[in-house]
């Protein structure tokens, strides 16, 4: 199985200085590389208060020119805030920057502001999503394009940037309710499974995938990803007691900001108690434990696991011990399965 280092949206706002924080990331990305992830994955957010938090292009730029060869991911874009003509640009030339170690991560967004922000209606987002990503791909690989959509249109258009990838970088797709799962397998896309879905409703979830992707024509593909909040230690006391107070602001942000949207199942997780979502949602525990779980989702079909390591009011210090202690225990592990 593969290992992605998870990056976003949890630094605390007038916590860090904005200068410190970049440094910070620079010096975990490093530690990841050293530890052996395979992929390094920033998110996506605006006007994300509480919490502050950088762009991803830009990010993931400069990533590329550091040595190793850990994939870049944008996990995940909003892509119905953005134009989809700059986004099949921006990432064909992020795919040239990092030579074809690039994946394009897209999911809807959960949060009004945004939509606010942006002119765009939460009604849209569905629709956005996939016409934009019908269009990207044809940027990518036709030579002209005409479109003429319900949100986007380009005539006689001629793209000025291709992917360095062959038709274009993987997509990533991510999915939490089940109308959602039903788009990405009639995209044909590899699923991206969201951080709160408990295993119970993530196989049930699998099947409908599986099942739309046969109906709607298309292949299985290869990968199949999951993200999951982590947090490893010596033993499975020691994780939780290092681990809830940074859990507890992260959800109490979520439940405010409405990321469960109007799923019943979400809603009980993120809106609940939060030992319950602990238990049967995180990968939580000494190194041991954590590797159990994580075989639990290659026997579901996963192929990369996508774990977050830094929570809000963790040090810098914590942080990299944290990392350190993954990439001793459990990716080597990991990587054997």
């Amino acid at each position: 199985m593969r290992a992605g280092y998870q990056v976003g949206h949890v630094v605390l706002r007038d916590t860090v200085d904005h200068q410190q924080q970049w440094q910070d990331h620079l010096a975990q990305f490093r530690a990841a590389r050293d530890a052996g992830f395979d992929a390094y994955c920033f998110g996506h957010h605006f006007l994300i208060d509480p919490f502050q938090h950088f762009q991803p292009w830009t990010v993931l730029a400069r990533m590329a020119a550091e040595p190793g060869n850990m994939t870049l991911a944008t996990s995940v874009l909003l892509l119905p805030l953005l134009n989809p003509v700059e986004v099949a640009e921006q990432a064909a030339t992020l795919d040239h920057i990092a030579e074809g170690r690039f994946v394009l991560g897209v999911g809807l967004g959960y949060r009004v502001e945004e939509c606010e922000a942006f002119g765009i209606k939460m009604s849209e987002r569905g629709g956005r999503i996939t016409e934009a990503m019908q269009l990207i791909r044809r940027l990518w690989t036709e030579d002209e394009v005409t479109h003429h959509g319900k949100y986007y249109h380009v005539t006689g258009a001629k793209p000025t940037a291709k992917p360095y990838q062959k038709p274009g970088p993987k997509v990533w797709q991510a999915a939490m309710s089940d109308p959602a799962i039903r788009r990405v397998g009639r995209s044909g896309d590899i699923l991206y499974v969201g951080p709160a879905q408990g295993n119970e409703s993530i196989r049930k979830q699998i099947g409908l995938y599986h099942d739309t992707l046969e109906k709607s024509g298309h292949e299985l593909p290869e990968d199949m990803v999951i993200v999951r909040e982590f947090f490893c230690a010596g033993t499975h006391e020691e994780a939780i007691q290092k681990a809830r107070a940074g859990f507890e602001t992260k959800y109490k942000v979520y439940a405010e900001q409405g990321l469960h949207g109007s799923d019943d199942e979400l809603a009980r997780k993120v809106t609940g108690d939060l030992d319950t979502l602990m238990d049967e949602t995180f990968i939580l525990g000494s190194p041991e434990e954590c590797l159990e779980q994580i075989t639990e989702y290659k026997n579901m079909g996963f192929t990369d696991v996508i774990i977050r390591l830094f929570y809000p009011q963790m040090s810098q210090v914590e942080a990299l011990e944290h990392i350190s202690l993954v990439g001793e225990e459990v990716i080597p592990e990991m990587h054997r399965l």
